[in-house]
């Protein structure tokens, strides 16, 4: 179903004392839900009462240009500062820490730290340089640039090309911390009827990603207008060679047609790495 719009759309506000990535990460994950497509305004570091009266005019201005309430996520951890957004701004407030730490603080007996930001120190957090790593060797070892260290990667993406393997790489180096390379399947490969030689030692650590061709032959459209690589015809004969060389190979695969980039992620480390889905 598409989302539904307007010439008036609802505004929403994601408002923070730190860099907003947070509220609107909550709102836009809730916001889904809903066949909506909203006007979005991220409203960072607002750490003081006086800017939390300029939040409140401006929430309070949109309130009366669109005749309706904007929506408004915080992830404000001040109580005076929250005070004055909550008493003053009319829009429709969803507080996360109000809705989430509060009860859990309840539940635990302790009060939370109401600290700004995740990290107290993230120059001494290991998993913070553990990413930085891995972020690292995925940018080194995208569309196969490089077989170094490959024997050090936690998994090896293979696909033709753009059916997603970069930026699911990149996703699993930055949220999950994983060393993923990637590699594209291309004509040669496909004539030889073979992977390439240097990703046979390493079959084990390999999962495939494929995609329908009329979405692949769109998307290639796009970087490349009338060419023969974005020609239909060309998308449906990488396609089938691709997927029947996985097949023969005995490589876990998915299509990257209709799924998100977080979804392909976590079907890979299900089948990879599923101790990285608990922690």
């Amino acid at each position: 179903m598409p989302k539904t719009t307007s010439l008036n759309p609802r505004t929403v506000f994601f408002v923070s004392d730190g860099t907003g990535i947070t509220a609107e990460t909550f709102g836009n994950a809730i916001l889904a839900q809903f066949d909506i497509e909203p006007k979005r305004v991220r409203l960072p570091f607002i750490d003081s009462e006086d800017k939390a009266h300029q939040v409140v005019r401006q929430i309070n201005h949109t309130a009366e240009l669109e005749a309706r309430k904007p929506l408004v996520f915080t992830t404000l951890v001040d109580m005076q500062v929250l005070k004055v957004i909550r008493d003053g701004c009319k829009g429709m407030m969803l507080d996360m820490f109000g809705t989430f730490v509060q009860p859990l603080e309840d539940e635990l007996g302790i009060k939370s730290h109401h600290r700004v930001g995740r990290f107290s120190d993230i120059s001494q957090n290991k998993e913070y340089h553990d990413r930085i790593e891995a972020i690292n060797f995925s940018l080194a070892h995208d569309d196969g640039q490089t077989h170094d260290d490959l024997a050090g990667a936690d998994v090896i993406l293979v696909g033709v090309s753009r059916s997603g393997k970069t930026p699911t790489s990149l996703y699993l180096a930055m949220q999950h911390g994983l060393k993923a390379a990637n590699y594209p399947l291309i004509p040669e490969d496909f004539e030889r009827k073979q992977l390439p030689p240097a990703l046979v030692p390493f079959r084990k650590k390999i999962f495939g990603l494929t995609i329908s061709p009329e979405r692949l032959s769109e998307i290639r459209s796009e970087r490349r207008p009338g060419s023969r690589y974005a020609s239909l015809e060309n998308c449906r004969a990488e396609v089938h060679e691709a997927e029947a060389m996985m097949r023969r190979s005995g490589i876990r695969w998915l299509s990257s047609t209709t799924k998100s980039i977080e979804e392909i992620a976590t079907t890979i480390l299900q089948e990879i790495r599923p101790e990285r889905l608990s922690y």
